[in-house]
Formats: structure tokens, C-alpha cells, sequence
């Protein structure tokens, strides 16, 4: 009969899902990129932004944690609920990767391990229904 003519397609899926993972339509914010979203005066204007018709939900509802908009205020208190959620609030609490702890780990000094930062869901103002 012969052999069949496709060969190696075993592995022909995982080649295919690098592309999607590194689209930057889809990618997501680093966690040192949302600690610094979660200095106060960061967290301020994007709590309270302007009205913007491109973003969903106008830009108005927005969760700071895990950088995503939402409908309606509904839909981020049951956001608030989930286990995505929780586990972004749980992966938050360690303190981001800084310049001075990699020159610790690769010898260039004595190492200290991260400290924990207290992360709490953010509040939810009412007004905004």
C-alpha cells in the first residue's frame, strides 16, 4: 500500500497556538505592570476615566487588578466574585521582580525574599449604576 504522505502532524498543533499566544491583541498586563497601575494616583484616573465609546462598557467600569473593562457595574461585582479574580489578587500579594533582587540571585549579593503586599478587591462607588 505505501506509506501515507502526511507525516509529523503530532506536533503541528502546538506550532499553531504560539502564534495566537503572542498576538498583542490578546496579551494581557505583567503583574509589575499592574503594581504600578496600583500606585494611587494611577488607580485614580483609571478608576475615573473619561467616556470612551471604543472600550467596553465605555471605559466606566473597569477591574484595576486584573486590567479588564466590563459592561456594566453587575458584571464587575460578579467579576469580583470569581476565581480568575482571586487568583490575580492572590498572585498580587507577592511584591513585584526588581533590577536589585536579580543582581541578588545571580551572586551579587546576600538574598532577601519577597516581601508580601496586602492586596485588597478595590471599592465599587454605587453612583455609577
Amino acid at each position: 500500500m505505501g506509506k501515507s504522505k502526511q507525516k509529523g502532524n503530532h506536533k503541528s498543533d502546538k506550532k499553531k497556538n504560539i502564534a495566537k499566544t503572542w498576538k498583542t491583541k490578546r496579551r494581557t498586563k505583567d503583574l509589575d505592570q499592574i503594581h504600578s497601575d496600583m500606585k494611587p494616583e494611577t488607580a485614580a484616573k483609571l478608576l475615573h476615566q473619561e467616556v470612551d465609546y471604543d472600550v467596553t462598557g465605555c471605559a466606566q467600569h473597569y477591574c484595576l487588578h486584573c486590567a479588564r473593562y466590563f459592561v456594566d457595574m453587575k458584571s464587575l461585582k460578579e467579576h469580583f466574585k470569581t476565581k480568575v479574580h482571586k487568583k490575580r489578587l492572590k498572585q498580587l500579594r507577592e511584591e513585584p521582580y526588581t533590577q536589585a533582587e536579580a543582581e541578588r540571585a545571580a551572586g551579587m549579593g546576600s538574598y532577601i525574599p519577597p516581601k508580601m503586599v496586602e492586596v485588597k478587591t478595590q471599592p465599587v462607588e454605587e453612583d455609577m449604576d
